[in-house]
């Protein structure tokens, strides 16, 4: 039980279940995490993040697989669901499952949604405070936190989120755009009261304008920018606008899709086979030291001939190379 250990002890245990930077010869190009250190994904000024656990294939993965995985390859910051989170804190796997098996905006799991929020009211933020010691101690920063289903969230339970991101470490929440403006506006209102940007996540069907028409409801909204969505819906240049509203961005994924006119919704490809502008964007950040965080979410077909861990790697490659 955790209990039985002091806050450092238990720090000191997880930690130990890693494995040493020295057995990762499977990555062995990316030099994960140097012996004996911490991993470091910081190129030029550029922070490179990945999208977790949702690029290894799941949403509920527990936080010490996550933070191995993200050591192993050579990552420093991530954008973190809160499922793993709420898991270490102690709530029941069935009702994290259920609450995350329809994760659209607006919606907690029907039937669940009462137990889900008798649960937080019942818990601290001590566990907390520990999840974040033991990503601190593991050397990858939690930058952003993503939150599913806020637009329905109880004024306690809005309360309840941005503490915890902020307990994490974390900048802004992450969250699936709404159209409702009187959505945006109430989470706008708790994100300026806790100082920490709401940040709105969108699809190829996500337009520019949208996105500029989110930021007239509230100071602290802002944008979660997939550069690959973007392009594959035809919105024309992410550098663009980046330039325009790079105040407003909290991060960017980066993925490569293709432009397809016609259905406006081009497939996912492998980094460098499409047509998203991920070279460009990333020198853009680097060049204007914007504090945008640049997270990989992985989301192509793995090849029969290789592995998820294996094409994470090659695209963690991808954007160090564009970055030097």
């Amino acid at each position: 039980m955790i209990s039985s250990f002091t806050r450092r002890e238990f720090t000191k245990l997880a930690l130990s279940a890693l494995p040493a930077a020295g057995m990762f010869s499977a990555l062995n190009p990316l030099r994960a995490a140097a012996s004996g250190g911490k991993p470091n994904s910081r190129v030029a000024g550029a922070h490179i993040g990945l999208n977790v656990p949702y690029s290894f294939g799941g949403r509920t993965m527990a936080g010490e697989e996550i933070l191995r995985n993200c050591r192993e390859l050579n990552l420093s910051a991530v954008e973190l669901r809160a499922q793993p989170v709420e898991l270490f804190m102690g709530m029941p796997a069935i009702v994290v499952a259920a609450k995350t098996s329809s994760p659209k905006a607006g919606g907690a799991a029907d039937g669940n949604t009462a137990k889900i929020r008798e649960w937080r009211k019942s818990v601290t933020m001590d566990r907390v405070r520990d999840f974040r010691r033991m990503y601190d101690e593991g050397g990858v920063s939690i930058e952003i936190l993503k939150v599913d289903g806020i637009f329905a969230m109880t004024p306690e339970e809005l309360d309840y989120s941005f503490t915890m991101a902020k307990l994490l470490g974390a900048r802004a929440i992450s969250t699936e755009i709404s159209k409702v403006d009187a959505d945006v506006r109430r989470v706008g209102e708790f994100a300026e009261k806790h100082r920490l940007m709401i940040a709105l996540h969108g699809h190829a069907s996500t337009t520019g304008a949208q996105y500029e028409h989110s930021y007239t409801l509230g100071e602290f909204v802002g944008t979660n920018l997939d550069i690959g969505h973007y392009v594959a819906g035809d919105n024309g240049s992410p550098v663009e606008f980046m330039k325009r509203h790079h105040a407003r961005i909290s991060h960017v994924h980066i993925k490569d899709r293709k432009l397809d006119k016609q259905t406006k919704n081009g497939p996912n490809t492998p980094f460098g086979e499409g047509d998203t502008p991920i070279k460009e964007v990333l020198r853009l950040i680097r060049d204007n030291k914007w504090a945008i965080q640049a997270t990989i979410e992985f989301e192509y077909k793995v090849p029969e001939t290789s592995t998820r861990m294996g094409e994470i790697a090659r695209a963690v490659k991808y954007c160090r190379e564009a970055l030097a």
